[in-house]
């Protein structure tokens, strides 16, 4: 199973305990400290279960050119018109549609590029950590956001933190092109990914579904070129 990078100081980090305990109790006979290692061990699965990078069917089969994929498993909390909120709106300025995943503690949270073309936009803000289900989030929160452009194609997307997610993670910028479903970064813990796409676009998804990163298509662009 592949671990992204980012997950090894999570995976080790309990790992060194387990095994001082399982050591000592070995030598000392004492079962007290043997099972004193196993709370470290389901700690160290735990964290490699979260950090798994499995491959997706657009690892190996190209998406069709007008679809949209979801950027990371989890489910749909919005689809369709952009969320309101408190002020500011949190939608980009112009006329779009939204979908976004909520990614929970249990889903992979490896983000792939929802659609293919050059990174022309690239923003970091601090934010608050409010739970990621929550409206206000989507403005509140810490957030990266990038926008992507292929021709006269643009789609927007964030990556927003929750309350127990502390790092964004964004291996990519200005100036780099994506493809489809392409490795660009994830969020450490609990947090979701908002996805805007222009009004030609029909979206697919409805609000509870579930999503596969790399392989929903939750919109699709209807003038196909």
């Amino acid at each position: 199973m592949r671990i992204d990078p980012a997950g090894w100081p999570f995976i080790t980090g309990p790992l060194a305990p387990a095994a001082l305990f399982a050591a000592a109790g070995r030598a000392s006979g004492r079962r007290s400290l043997r099972l004193a290692a196993w709370p470290f061990a389901l700690l160290a699965t735990y964290m490699a279960l979260f950090f798994r990078d499995p491959d997706r069917r657009c690892d190996v089969e190209p998406p069709a050119p007008d679809d949209v994929l979801s950027p990371a498993d989890g489910v749909v909390m919005v689809a369709g018109e952009p969320q309101e909120g408190v002020a500011p709106e949190p939608a980009p300025e112009g006329g779009w549609q939204q979908v976004s995943v909520f990614l929970s503690v249990v889903d992979v949270h490896v983000n792939r590029s929802p659609y293919h073309g050059e990174v022309v936009e690239s923003s970091y803000r601090r934010g608050s950590f409010l739970a990621a289900y929550r409206k206000e989030s989507a403005h509140r929160n810490e957030r990266s956001e990038l926008c992507l452009r292929d021709g006269d194609r643009t789609v927007v997307f964030r990556q927003i933190v929750g309350v127990l997610a502390r790092r964004i993670v964004t291996r990519t910028g200005v100036g780099r092109r994506l493809a489809t479903g392409e490795r660009m970064g994830l969020m450490k813990f609990g947090s979701r990914m908002d996805v805007f796409v222009p009004r030609d676009c029909a979206v697919l998804v409805r609000v509870g579904q579930r999503v596969r990163g790399g392989e929903t298509v939750i919109a699709r662009w209807s003038d196909a070129r």
